[in-house]
């Protein structure tokens, strides 16, 4: 994809489980983009050129999608933990000398957000979520008008192989669906990277991963997330949370005070005229909120 990621490098890094895709940029304080489902790193290409003239970004495809390692599961799903995808990314991280960076997570990649920055607080500088709010704050408030707007949610945790037999019998179907659906019925995908989305999940074992993803975020993830709030664990830098005005999240959860419950620190945010695919859908807004955040968080940075 070198025409969406224009003066970029492609780089393949060995983390501890997992090889792991990384598209490469930019210079000065590190960024890390980090893709939900059903997606891969290609849904950054509208931001990573306007944040490379002023950061060193790294976007990432998460183990299980895009070009990265799909590893074996486990019965507990542990591979697929938000812990593990997490380790995988400091590990990248390291691979490319880059000590603690910023973390930027939409969907999914704001789950795995969250895990680096409670488990790996020395090397998150800040964390911005887009379109969520955490996983255990969603599944203890799901409700009727969730569970019909998220039914992916608890039909791709149905034991193996139910969902993938079913979404491998037209998988081009079944993405274009989830991708207009959770858009609110537009299509803001460019050709290329909605290529490279069905490119990649065409691939059986993408679809078997990405569900072992959500099987791992109803139960392992879970069990994390809940110790951690008997602990006390909390996200220690500062937060960022945008969410789309048409979407999901913002009918059904309140996302500041979700994420204030579980970061000590400033959580700031608001809502952004968009539905669930902020990054694609509306970049200039996202950029407008998120690099002066950047700034902040990296003047804050003790040194």
């Amino acid at each position: 994809m070198p025409e969406l990621f224009p003066g970029f490098t492609v780089e393949d890094l060995q983390a501890g489980g997992a090889r792991i895709r990384a598209r490469v940029g930019g210079s000065g304080p590190p960024v890390l983009l980090v893709h939900g489902y059903p997606q891969t790193h290609a849904i950054w290409h509208r931001m990573a050129g306007p944040l490379a003239a002023r950061f060193r970004v790294v976007a990432v495809d998460l183990r299980g999608y895009g070009d990265s390692d799909k590893p074996p599961t486990t019965a507990d799903h542990a591979p697929y933990s938000k812990r593990a995808m997490a380790q995988d990314l400091v590990d990248v991280m390291d691979r490319l000398g880059l000590g603690a960076f910023h973390v930027v997570g939409h969907d999914r990649g704001g789950r795995v957000g969250h895990r680096l920055a409670v488990d790996h607080p020395g090397r998150a500088l800040s964390l911005t979520v887009l379109d969520i709010s955490p996983t255990l704050a969603m599944y203890e408030a799901t409700d009727l008008a969730f569970a019909r707007a998220y039914y992916h949610w608890f039909f791709l945790i149905q034991p193996a192989p139910l969902p993938e037999r079913l979404i491998g019998a037209d998988p081009e179907f079944f993405l274009r669906e989830k991708l207009r659906g959770w858009s609110q019925g537009r299509w803001p995908f460019e050709e290329a990277a909605f290529a490279e989305y069905l490119r990649c999940f065409r691939d059986p074992e993408t679809i078997h991963a990405s569900c072992e993803d959500y099987r791992a975020a109803v139960s392992i993830d879970l069990e994390h997330d809940r110790a951690d709030r008997e602990a006390g664990r909390k996200v220690r830098c500062p937060v960022l949370a945008l969410w789309g005005e048409r979407g999901t999240v913002h009918r059904c959860f309140r996302p500041l005070e979700d994420w204030r419950r579980v970061a000590e620190g400033e959580v700031s945010g608001r809502p952004l005229p968009s539905g669930h695919y902020l990054p694609e859908e509306i970049p200039d807004e996202v950029l407008q909120e998120l690099v002066p955040f950047l700034e902040r968080a990296e003047g804050a940075r003790p040194r």
